[in-house]
């Protein structure tokens, strides 16, 4: 199975001005882990849930904190057409769960490590399961 076929593409992006409490809120109605960060000078980076967890969690306020404080701008692109393995294989290497899947020049989706778990091992319902 391919990126294209795992990945969302629902592609939230913000800039760089967003205070942290704003990104939480539009990755919450969105429903997504994370944003494709659209900074004029640095090109494009990521800003994730455990970014923002992690600023928070040390004591700084979501309200004064920007996304671009935040960006990881180091960032490592899938292609559409990679395996599924060459997409785990990335995240495992590089520590992170999140792919900006990028053709033509431009983000068109991210594949996270839920969405190749969801494409791995399908959600089987039982009666009485707990789901967590």
């Amino acid at each position: 199975m391919l990126v294209r076929d795992a990945m969302s593409t629902v592609v939230l992006t913000i800039g760089p001005a967003h205070t942290l409490r704003q990104a939480a809120s539009l990755m919450a109605a969105r429903r997504v882990g994370a944003a494709v960060v659209l900074d004029g000078d640095l090109g494009l980076g990521i800003l994730t849930e455990r970014d923002i967890l992690n600023s928070v969690g040390s004591g700084q306020s979501p309200d004064l904190e920007t996304a671009g404080t935040h960006t990881t701008t180091d960032v490592v692109f899938a292609a559409p057409s990679w395996t599924l393995e060459e997409a785990a294989e990335a995240m495992a290497h590089g520590g992170f769960r999140h792919l900006i899947v990028m053709d033509k020049g431009g983000p068109i989706g991210i594949v996270s490590v839920r969405d190749i778990i969801r494409c791995w091992a399908p959600v089987r319902r039982h009666a009485g399961s707990v789901a967590g």
